[in-house]
């Protein structure tokens, strides 16, 4: 298999109508494709659904992790645009994976690809730039980032095992945050939604609005109850949040 070979990039967890926009879901630092699974399945009655599984995680641990952005949103976009065949394309990131969704959105337009909508969830804006783990990239620190995030349940990183295999991933994925900085210039003409949790600790009311300055469309805010991985316990009105702008 190639290096973008659909098969290695996307998982379609379920059936979909096969009409309207592709919707690609992009994980979070150390997340993976099934971190989704429950929202595809939520979304497919409407929409045509695919998850990205980065390299470094999963069936894909043997591979290198992508540690840059803007070459992740290369890779994908290309995989994306020749599954979507013509059609147009959503992107729907959590945490990072806004990011890569956001420097999709770029590539997208410039191959003259129609995006019709970005969902940047969990995530502050582009150009709001700061340290990403208050105590550094050590693994220590990177743990005690997700238990602070509430991601995962902690009880699983006192497992040594689990702890080594999910690290790998998480270091290249937060190397590739630390390193990406935002450059002024064109921005999206799709629209953007941004969806938080009023509760998250890495990302403020303010963080999330600045996300208007990165769109020559139409931006909204939308605030659920929850912390940085309010998905969990609101996946269903994310998923009609989702359906009500793509239908």
């Amino acid at each position: 298999m190639t290096a973008l070979d659909p098969d290695l990039w996307l998982r379609r967890f379920h059936r979909g109508p096969g009409t309207g926009p592709l919707l690609a879901l992009l994980p979070h630092a150390g997340g993976s494709a099934t971190y989704y699974y429950g929202l595809s399945e939520l979304l497919a009655p409407a929409l045509d659904v695919i998850a990205v599984q980065y390299p470094g995680r999963q069936e894909r641990r043997g591979e290198r992790a992508v540690e840059d952005i803007r070459v992740l949103a290369d890779q994908i976009t290309a995989v994306v645009t020749a599954a979507a065949a013509g059609r147009p394309v959503a992107l729907f990131g959590h945490s990072m994976g806004a990011g890569v969704g956001y420097e999709m959105s770029l590539r997208l337009q410039a191959d003259g690809v129609e995006a019709v909508r970005l969902f940047a969830s969990g995530r502050r804006a582009p150009s709001r730039r700061r340290q990403e783990v208050p105590g550094g990239q050590d693994d220590g620190s990177l743990l005690a980032e997700l238990r602070t995030l509430s991601g995962t349940d902690a009880r699983l990183f006192d497992d040594p095992e689990v702890a080594e295999m999910i690290l790998p991933a998480l270091r290249a994925d937060y190397r590739a945050i630390e390193a990406y900085a935002w450059r002024p210039g064109e921005v999206p003409r799709c629209p953007i939604t941004v969806l938080v949790g009023d509760a998250d600790p890495r990302v403020s009311k303010d963080d999330a609005q600045a996300w208007a300055e990165h769109t020559s469309g139409d931006f909204e805010l939308v605030t659920f109850s929850g912390g940085h991985f309010y998905l969990a316990e609101q996946s269903e009105e994310v998923a009609k949040t989702i359906v009500a702008r793509l239908t």
